[in-house]
């Protein structure tokens, strides 16, 4: 939890410096939130019968996004973005290769259990702001979505001294999708992501589909 907490310290501090350094370089051709990162708490949804959540499953996002502004004013408009997403759900689902094939099971009297997803994200926004090109203390209301893409993902269960890693499910959906949305004033936004599909496929906890998608809430800042 320290970790995080130094994180926004980190995040604030840099929003702060940035803005001040915008205000000294006006144009009327101003652009806003081209870089971001966001912090969140992750939430399995859709879970099984005796699926669990339990220590503190958190997220970090940071990219670049393009602001693409529609109107003279210059407060209406799109972006399109690139970033990097660490996403860790803390729960109770072993995940063990035998054979060549994953299976997925409840485990339980367990030290620790992570699965961490690496992705490539690309968010999509349309904006509405009061920005103006002196004012860096304003109302933002961003909705949209983020197509995804996991470039590594892994499982560690720490149980009876005994480490079972396994790397890469095939089973899961690398390619993700769902929608997104940002609402705060200058520094700090709250933000969700609520996934629309499924993690996992053909991926079965007893006779039971394993389709959990994924919830993120937090905060998200935008530096530039």
């Amino acid at each position: 939890m320290k970790k995080w907490i130094l994180l926004l310290i980190l995040i604030n501090g840099l929003t702060i410096y940035s803005q001040e350094q915008h205000t000294d370089s006006i144009k009327s051709t101003y652009l806003e939130d081209q870089l971001y990162t966001s912090i969140t708490y992750n939430i399995l949804n859709k879970r099984p019968k005796g699926v669990k959540q339990n220590g503190f499953s958190g997220g970090f996002s940071i990219g670049f996004i393009k602001d693409i502004p529609f109107n003279k004013r210059r407060n209406f408009g799109i972006a399109i973005g690139v970033g990097y997403s660490y996403n860790a759900y803390i729960q109770n689902i072993k995940f063990e290769e035998i054979n060549s094939t994953v299976n997925a099971s409840i485990t339980q009297n367990y030290k620790s259990n992570r699965y961490v997803v690496n992705a490539i994200e690309f968010p999509f926004e349309i904006r509405w702001r009061t920005s103006t090109p002196t004012d860096y203390n304003f109302t933002r209301i961003y909705l949209g979505g983020k197509l995804s893409y996991a470039f590594n993902t892994s499982s560690k269960l720490n149980k009876d001294n005994t480490l079972i890693k396994t790397t890469n499910i095939p089973s899961f959906n690398k390619l993700q999708y769902g929608l997104t949305a940002a609402i705060g004033y200058s520094t700090f936004n709250f933000y969700i992501y609520y996934g629309l599909k499924p993690m996992f496929k053909n991926l079965y906890i007893g006779n039971e589909a394993l389709n959990l998608s994924d919830v993120q809430i937090g905060f998200k800042f935008y530096i530039l």
